[in-house]
């Protein structure tokens, strides 16, 4: 009976200390978590901006921004972004392998337990590929 009440108190504890972390989100709100290229050119570099606001009531740090793998190139703001202020991380994708893509990049906001994590999909198409996409995209909107 000792252990099932020891158990018990164990997780309740538990959850009560993962219940007060805090949040990326709770400071920062993206416009957008997720961005897909759709099909792209194979060896021809490309990248895209998440914006996202402060919405915190003091100014926050993005203290990184960690690619999931060296294929994706993450730049962060320098500084503090003051409360209420717009600003963006950019993500680059140097599209030198052939196929389907799923990146993600993971965000640390200063001061705040759990991160949050952006994602880039799309498809790499070879050169000769992605120009029969593109001919035939063109005669589609024709």
């Amino acid at each position: 009976m000792k252990k099932l009440f020891l158990f018990a108190s164990a997780v309740v504890l538990s959850i009560g200390v993962f219940a007060q972390q805090k949040k990326a989100e709770d400071v920062v709100k993206f416009k957008e978590l997720t961005y897909d290229f759709g099909k792209i050119k194979q060896n021809s570099p490309v990248s895209h901006d998440f914006t996202f606001v402060n919405i915190s009531n003091k100014p926050v740090i993005i203290e990184s921004a960690i690619p999931g793998c060296g294929c994706t190139t993450p730049v962060k703001p320098e500084g503090a972004i003051p409360q209420g202020k717009e600003d963006k991380i950019t993500a680059g994708f140097n599209a030198a392998a052939q196929g389907p893509f799923n990146k993600n990049i993971t965000i640390k906001v200063a001061g705040i337990d759990l991160p949050l994590v952006l994602h880039i999909t799309g498809e790499v198409l070879t050169p000769e590929a992605y120009a029969k996409y593109e001919a035939s995209k063109n005669k589609t909107s024709k």
